[in-house]
């Protein structure tokens, strides 16, 4: 099958399809969305060798700069680690969050984020930063089916409880009914200028995203 670069405008939906590439603006700000456990660490690593365990925002060879919401997790286990997850995990999300809006102000070079993006605040919010800093918003939905992303939580070891990660299946069904992902006439636009939706077969065979400079 002959190589495929797709560069995203407004939504496209590429479930059960093929594609090697994907093209972005040199300062964009790419979010990978996702239920937990739909694979959006799992694509950070393998598309820009973040690694999951690193506790800082990674830096990669091209220029991007990686905000995984483990790295904060991880940078905060030192201090936290003996007490349950659950009490500290809005620390987490807090000290994810002044570091993606940190990066968008003042970071050189595309900015790739992990993010449920179930919340319309978060997603207004990020818009928000991005815009500040003259950036675009873009984002990759990765849409698994809920058993599968609690396989996805089982592997790596970290499952949401049952009632939290209900909460993320229903609000992220709503977001995909409005988008008309559902077979449902789209209704609510995303704050990004454009917005792509995988699979799990199509994201594993994206093989690089690549951003470059304006013509």
């Amino acid at each position: 099958m002959p190589s495929r670069t797709v560069i995203p405008v407004s939504l496209l939906d590429l479930r059960a399809d093929h594609v090697d590439e994907l093209r972005y603006p040199a300062t964009a700000v790419l979010i990978f969305a996702g239920v937990p456990g739909a694979g959006k660490s799992t694509a950070l690593h393998r598309l820009f060798g973040a690694d999951p365990n690193a506790e800082l925002p990674v830096r990669t060879a091209a220029g991007a700069l990686v905000l995984d919401s483990n790295h904060a997790r991880n940078r905060l286990r030192h201090r936290l680690g003996r007490v349950p997850y659950p009490l500290w995990r809005p620390l987490v999300h807090l000290a994810h969050y002044r570091a993606i809006r940190a990066a968008l102000l003042v970071a050189d070079g595309p900015v790739a984020i992990h993010d449920c993006a179930t919340f319309a605040w978060s997603r207004r919010l990020i818009a928000r930063w991005a815009r500040s800093g003259e950036r675009e918003v873009h984002m990759v939905l990765i849409d698994v089916p809920a058993t599968q992303a609690r396989r996805g939580q089982i592997t790596r070891g970290r499952r949401v409880n049952t009632v939290a990660f209900g909460a993320h299946c229903r609000r992220w069904e709503r977001l995909m009914r409005d988008l008309g992902a559902r077979g449902t006439q789209p209704r609510t636009p995303l704050p990004a200028a454009s917005v792509v939706i995988v699979d799990r077969p199509t994201l594993t065979e994206i093989s690089r995203i690549a951003f470059t400079p304006a013509a």
